[in-house]
């Protein structure tokens, strides 16, 4: 295991000291004209020790990225982690972080009231056949059921060993 400071900010975290689920920043930066980009990491799962089903990453991520956007018009991008274990929300010129744990209750609310899986056709989607509403809503519920868990990130803070 190399302690080399990597390029991608998540593979300098520790995923052995994390305790999912949680909602932390993971960058910030800023732009040579001075926009602020923010990317947050949304973990749903404890890494290395469970993960989400592809279908439901796939139908949460389309649920999420058209939803979200109904409660903050700052979003830029909402994509899964090819580990199953969470997604990235990224803003432009936002940085109040109170203010997106409730934006993300809000999805999590809306999508637990979804009848469909937006955009899961053929023409709207590059695999249409890997979709679960039903899957997408229990991630969701049991993100949502955990809320005042977000803001703690590592076992260590939660009294975890």
């Amino acid at each position: 295991m190399a302690d080399k400071k990597m390029n991608v900010e998540s593979f300098n975290l520790d995923h052995t000291k994390v305790k999912a689920p949680y909602v932390r920043v993971a960058d910030r930066k800023t732009g040579e004209n001075g926009d602020l980009i923010v990317k947050y990491d949304l973990r749903f799962s404890q890494p290395n020790k469970e993960h989400m089903d592809m279908m439901a990453v796939h139908s949460l991520e389309h649920l999420t990225a058209e939803h979200i956007r109904n409660h903050a018009d700052y979003v830029v991008d909402f994509g899964p982690m090819g580990c199953q274990t969470g997604f990235y929300l990224t803003v432009i010129n936002h940085d109040n972080y109170e203010e997106i744990l409730d934006v993300i209750e809000k999805t999590m609310e809306d999508i637990l009231e979804a009848d469909e899986v937006p955009a899961s056709n053929e023409k709207q989607c590059g695999w249409a056949a890997s979709h679960t509403l039903e899957g997408a809503k229990e991630v969701a519920e049991r993100f949502l059921s955990q809320r005042d868990e977000w803001t703690t990130i590592f076992a260590e803070e939660a009294g975890v060993q």
